[in-house]
């Protein structure tokens, strides 16, 4: 006879809660309303793969948020500046996960947010839900290795598009396109729906996905840390430039940039 799934439990954090259901864990950032990410809210999603990652019983995993957004991205209000070494450190530790991530998309994931999404295999959204990479138009290069993960997703010019232009599209367009993989029909849906793909995908055996993940991801990480170390320094430079200074005055202020290429 099988192994009997585990009983449903509940493991508290005050940044990223983990939530067992049979063989599918529940990942939620604890960060409302917009999930801003620092290093230790990073630190805390990949410490929660990673207790995942040593259990049998789990078999896929769904990451998801409390609040209005999914990740709003980092946090620059009052000129703050995170230290992109550490913070993407954390980050690249998001690409080691063995175990299949599903991402629940209820609402914006923006810049480093969008990225953040991106680290999972699968991400299920809904038409209110918002997406941009929106560096440029604060001033400064993409980053979270966006650069990688975006054109391997949705093709080298669409990635451009939303590259240059900083635009925001809403989760209709971005399952049009690729980047999201289900339409829920509501914020509240959204979660559902991904849990429900985690179950499908942990009914499977557990070993051969595991493995036929690994040889389609084979190289990922090592290609989003190359792209990692590119992007930041990049952004070295640009934090440096009076375009970037209008670009996150002009966010805070909401208004347009009025860019001098200096």
């Amino acid at each position: 006879m099988p192994d009997a799934p585990p009983e449903p439990t509940s493991t508290p954090s005050p940044l990223a809660g983990i939530e067992r259901s049979g063989h599918v864990a529940l990942v939620e950032m604890r960060r409302p309303p917009h999930n801003f990410f620092d290093v230790a809210l990073l630190a805390a999603l990949a410490d929660a793969f990673e207790t995942l990652e040593r259990e049998d019983g789990c078999r896929a995993v769904v990451l998801a948020a409390q609040g209005r957004s999914f990740c709003a991205g980092a946090d620059f209000s009052g000129g703050r500046r995170n230290d992109r070494g550490a913070l993407y450190a954390q980050a690249a530790r998001l690409f080691a996960m063995r175990k299949p991530v599903v991402a629940a998309v209820h609402g914006p994931a923006i810049g480093g947010g969008l990225g953040l999404a991106l680290a999972a295999d699968f991400r299920v959204t809904c038409p209110q839900a918002r997406f941009s990479a929106n560096f440029t138009r604060l001033g400064f290069h993409p980053g979270f290795g966006l650069t990688h993960t975006l054109p391997r997703l949705i093709g080298v010019q669409q990635a451009a598009r939303l590259f240059y232009t900083g635009q925001r599209i809403d989760g209709a367009r971005a399952h049009a396109i690729g980047l999201a993989d289900e339409l829920a029909e509501s914020p509240e849906q959204t979660r559902e729906r991904a849990l429900a793909l985690a179950a499908e995908i942990a009914a499977s055996a557990p070993i051969a996905v595991e493995s036929v993940r690994a040889t389609l991801r084979a190289g990922l990480l090592q290609q989003v840390q190359a792209a990692i170390a590119h992007e930041s320094a990049q952004q070295q430079l640009h934090f440096e430039t009076a375009d970037c200074r209008e670009g996150l005055a002009a966010a805070a202020q909401r208004r347009e940039p009025v860019f001098t290429r200096c």
